[in-house]
Parts: C-alpha cells; structure tokens; sequence
C-alpha cells in the first residue's frame, strides 16, 4: 500500500458522501497523473447519463488536461469495485494502478461479478489493490441502498 492511498481514498469518500446526497450511488473516484489530482463523483441521475460513472468523468477530464488518452502514470481511487464500462474504460488509458475500496458482488470487474481487470486476455495489465477503508465505503453504500428501499 503506497502511503497517500488513506489520504486520497478518504477524498473519494467524501465525493461518494456529496453524490449520495445527490441521489447518486455513492461513488467518488479521484484520479492522480503527473501532478494532476482531479475529482469526480457519481452523476448517473444528474446528467441523466449511464456512463456518467466517478470513475469515466475524471478518466474523460484527465485525458483532456494532460492532452492525451494515454494516462499510463496515473493512479485512480474509487470507492467502490469498478463495473465492467469502467474496467474497460481503465484499460483502454492504460491506467497504471486502481485502488479501490468496496467490492461489488452484483457488478465488480475485479471478481466481484467478472475479473476483468485482472485477466490475462487483455492487452493491459493495472496494478490493483482492493480494500483500503472498505468498512466505511462499504456503510455508504448501505445506507444509501437502505433508505431507497
């Protein structure tokens, strides 16, 4: 575990707090690539978009600062196992590494529902470290789930 991955998963937690608060799934994703430290939270019901995932939004915005798709030093936090589309969507920019914190049984690309992000079949290969602060991540989601309910 790389000492700052507390510190910027604690940032995508609170990113997760303000999309519950929106009416999102709570997730956060916050994405660092050569200085670049960029933000983003789940946007599914506010821009009435399915691929406005945390983790597509701050991929699209570091591609557009750092003038490239390539993203192949930047490490993305996010608080919960990354579906499918987002998998995909780590591979296509060679993301180097993704920390996330909740898995996700239902939906998860790392296992959770399909393995993804680890498999041999793909041209890419990401370092992946699954865990760090799951219990709180983990009590978002639930919480958020249960008052839906």
């Amino acid at each position: 575990m790389n000492a700052n991955d507390e510190e910027y998963m604690r940032r995508a937690l609170v990113l997760a707090k303000r999309a519950a608060e929106a009416g999102d799934v709570p997730v956060g994703a916050v994405l660092v690539c050569g200085g670049m430290v960029l933000e983003a939270m789940n946007e599914k019901e506010a821009q009435r978009d399915a691929t406005a995932h945390a983790e597509m939004l701050v991929i699209r915005e570091a591609s557009k600062r750092a003038g490239a798709w390539r993203l192949s030093d930047a490490t993305l936090y996010v608080t919960k196992e990354p579906c499918v589309m987002c998998a995909g969507a780590m591979l296509a920019a060679r993301i180097r590494r993704v920390v996330y914190a909740a898995r996700d049984p239902k939906g998860g690309a790392d296992g959770g529902a399909f393995d993804i992000l680890q498999s041999p079949k793909t041209n890419h290969r990401l370092e992946v470290m699954s865990g760090v602060l799951e219990a709180e991540a983990s009590e978002q989601l639930q919480r958020f789930f249960r008052a839906k309910r």
